[in-house]
């Protein structure tokens, strides 16, 4: 089913940048928790769950834009869809073309399939267990991608949000042990990405995120190892699905 969750990802990020490239200002509302919301999350939210339904209706779907099931129904499942719509809200107003499509599949806690597509660079990154990560840009031919896991006694390349950086980073992991000689701002879930492509070691995130914001991104990193698989402390179907701080790309763990 990888092939068609691409195409849904890619027809997804299509109708986002029409929305994108049309107005001159994002139109901005606001959900309860005060985090912004555009006609494009809803656009792609739309066409991911109807896809959804028609490609796999026997699996449940919990998407960042239709709420969040009940936990007493959601342990009893083994196998589930998360999905982000759009990934980056706030790089989208922005206009700087760090936003994603984010769709995930879940099956005992772990992601075994990620999609995590790029429109406005038209890059596409994907992972299945068993199969590895790989990243397509536009009509080129995929390629594999390979993260090694890095020593944390290495001088590390940390990459962070750059919506949520803090420029405390730095002082924050020497802290915990880590030697960080370079920090690369990126926005969305692309922050997994760059650590699965080798283009940083390390992905650290103070603050919470929601399991819909992680997982695809979390797949491509998982299945980017040239052995094996990369651990992750990233862990799905939660009674809350909202995820502490945690330390992406160290061959150990290291909670932060």
């Amino acid at each position: 089913m990888l092939k068609e969750i691409i195409g849904v990802a890619k027809e997804a990020g299509e109708a986002m940048l029409e929305i994108y490239h049309d107005a001159q200002d994002v139109e901005i509302t606001r959900k309860e928790d005060d985090s912004p919301l555009t006609k494009a999350d809803l656009a792609s939210h739309h066409i991911i769950i109807d896809a959804l339904k028609e490609l796999d209706p026997e699996t449940p779907v919990i998407s960042e834009e239709s709420g969040i099931p009940d936990y007493q129904e959601r342990k009893k499942w083994t196998k589930f869809w998360i999905v982000d719509p759009l990934d980056g809200t706030k790089e989208f107003i922005k206009k700087n073309g760090e936003f994603t499509v984010n769709i995930a599949l879940i099956e005992d806690g772990q992601p075994i399939m990620g999609v995590v597509y790029v429109p406005d660079k038209q890059t596409m990154y994907y992972a299945e267990e068993g199969k590895g990560s790989f990243k397509q840009v536009g009509t080129e031919a995929p390629e594999r991608i390979y993260s090694t896991g890095s020593d944390k006694n290495e001088a590390l390349v940390a990459v962070q949000s750059r919506s949520h950086g803090s420029g405390k980073l730095v002082t924050q992991l020497k802290e915990k042990g880590l030697t960080v000689e370079e920090t690369i701002p990126a926005g969305s879930s692309i922050k997994f990405c760059l650590v699965a492509e080798g283009r940083a070691d390390i992905y650290p995130r103070m603050g919470p995120t929601m399991e819909w914001d992680v997982a695809a991104g979390d797949a491509v990193y998982r299945y980017s190892a040239r052995e094996g698989v990369h651990e992750s402390p990233l862990t799905y179907n939660k009674p809350d699905l909202k995820n502490g701080s945690f330390l992406i790309g160290l061959k150990e763990n290291v909670k932060l």
